[in-house]
């Protein structure tokens, strides 16, 4: 197994069965599905993927809190306890597309994280209203300015990670549970002074299931970059 992908889960049934399908498509990929007590049945149906497809999909069935962070540092975690070398992140709602995965991959012959940038080539974003580009867009642009990250997708979550790369993050310390999770990773791997590309991908806003973005989620992510700072000083990454 060349790289292993980690997709947190809560409430993805509709939309988990596809997004399998298209990994399963490419022989050098694992997945490590990490549910987080889906009332919809999303963990049982990545239990049958798991028989279907035993050595390269696994559940991981959380019982603590709530929240993408909590799962993805459970999952990441697990995923540095095996040898595969390289660790993928990627939501489970289809608006990530496996197709480019052999892209991020690719990256890692010049690269210790690679991420999926949506703004990389202008706006790559299918669906969405314009508050919400302009939310996002707005997003990036605090977050670099507080921080110093020299990216232009901050905020993506489809990444690439050489797993050297990240055990050199503190995964325990990692305090953010929301989407803000990802501005903190990215802070901690420029910090460890990580060699970090962007590869252009096109971002499908999700067609099953609703958005978990609320407004307990943007005041973290609103008050995490100065957090950041605080503690680590202003570094500049990229």
């Amino acid at each position: 197994m060349r790289a292993l992908v980690v997709v947190p889960t809560y409430n993805e049934a509709g939309a988990l069965p596809e997004l399998l399908e298209g990994i399963m498509a490419l022989p050098e990929y694992g997945v490590l599905v990490v549910d987080d007590h889906s009332p919809d049945g999303t963990g049982a149906i990545a239990d049958t993927w798991a028989e279907r497809f035993p050595g390269r999909v696994s559940v991981l069935h959380r019982q603590g809190p709530r929240g993408l962070g909590r799962a993805y540092v459970d999952g990441l975690t697990r995923a540095l306890g095996t040898q595969v070398p390289l660790v993928v992140q990627m939501d489970a709602d289809l608006s990530h597309d496996p197709k480019y995965l052999p892209s991020l991959v690719a990256a890692m012959d010049e690269a210790d994280l690679a991420i999926g940038s949506r703004y990389l080539n202008g706006i790559s974003v299918v669906n969405w209203p314009l508050r919400r580009i302009a939310l996002s867009t707005m997003a990036n642009r605090y977050i670099r300015t507080v921080t110093g990250l020299a990216l232009r997708d901050c905020t993506s979550g489809y990444r690439c990670w050489r797993r050297e790369a990240l055990a050199r993050v503190p995964l325990d310390k990692v305090a953010a549970h929301g989407y803000a999770f990802l501005t903190e990773m990215l802070f901690h791997a420029a910090a460890s002074g990580a060699r970090i590309v962007e590869r252009p991908i096109v971002f499908v806003e999700r067609r099953e299931g609703v958005s978990k973005l609320n407004g307990g989620v943007l005041a973290e992510s609103v008050l995490t970059p100065w957090r950041l700072i605080a503690r680590s000083g202003r570094i500049r990454g990229g």
